[in-house]
């Protein structure tokens, strides 16, 4: 009985990080709730600080693409329950060619 306890709890404590959940969450809160929750601006300056001290473009390519993406999530995804129409799926594209097109220049071209 004792394992089945602790099976339970450990599904309840990780049900949030079910994807429906995080899509859910992501859709739901704005750029600036994201950008002001105190665990997020010490990983992004932790980051970007050793980023900067080590001099490192993949770390910074990789920083850049995550906050492209919270971005691209936010404003691009339809609200749950709607489908994705023609008008929905150009900004899919477009920011997703506009990342890439970035990381590709960053990564290959320039250097």
């Amino acid at each position: 009985m004792e394992k089945q306890q602790l099976i339970d709890k450990t599904t309840e404590v990780l049900r949030p990080f079910e994807t429906s959940n995080l899509m859910t969450t992501m859709q739901t809160m704005t750029v600036s709730q994201i950008f002001t929750h105190p665990a997020m601006l010490i990983i992004i300056i932790a980051v970007l600080f050793y980023a900067v001290l080590r001099r490192s473009m993949p770390v910074l390519l990789t920083l850049f693409f995550l906050v492209a993406m919270i971005i691209f999530v936010r404003y691009a995804m339809p609200a749950p329950g709607q489908e994705l129409s023609l008008s929905s799926i150009v900004p899919f594209i477009g920011a997703g060619v506009a990342i890439g097109g970035v990381i590709i220049y960053f990564s290959m071209v320039k250097s």
